[in-house]
């Protein structure tokens, strides 16, 4: 079943449970995934296509959890986390950080990284594999750990 179907049958159980927190994150979805087809590409809605859109939607989620606490309105911050954990139902399961540790140093050695010099080459390779499995930011700090650890 693919993402669009399963949107769609969780608006109808979600309607009849009357959840109207996760019903509202289901119809932002659904909207993002209607605007993905009407937009004109001529791309199919593949898996890696539901992975960019859930990617994005859940992206939008974090900063304005962030811009919330900021501003201190934790309701309103508590309901984005809400959100965020039903996108992220959606989404592949995200890897350890042992583990995007272990794929970053086989793809250093790979490549041949002999420091900093070299991390937009790293993070390129890693962010291919592990493409919607693993949140960019947390990719980046550990390439930079690891990399900063070749040059000392």
């Amino acid at each position: 079943m693919n993402l669009e179907q399963r949107v769609n049958e969780d608006i109808k159980a979600s309607l009849k449970a009357g959840d109207k927190i996760r019903l509202q994150t289901l119809r932002s979805i659904r909207s993002l995934i209607l605007e993905f087809q009407k937009s004109g590409k001529d791309q199919e809605f593949n898996e890696e296509e539901e992975v960019k859109l859930l990617n994005k939607a859940a992206k939008y989620r974090k900063e304005a959890i962030a811009m919330y606490l900021q501003a201190g309105r934790t309701e309103l911050a508590e309901n984005e986390k809400r959100e965020l954990e039903i996108i992220t139902e959606f989404l592949p399961a995200q890897l350890s950080e042992d583990e995007i540790h272990e794929l970053i140093l086989s793809i250093i050695s790979k490549l041949n990284a002999k420091g900093m010099q070299d991390m937009g080459k790293v993070m390129g390779a890693t962010m291919k594999e592990v493409s919607g499995k693993a949140d960019g930011n947390t990719v980046q700090q550990i390439v930079r750990k690891i990399l900063k650890n070749y040059e000392a």
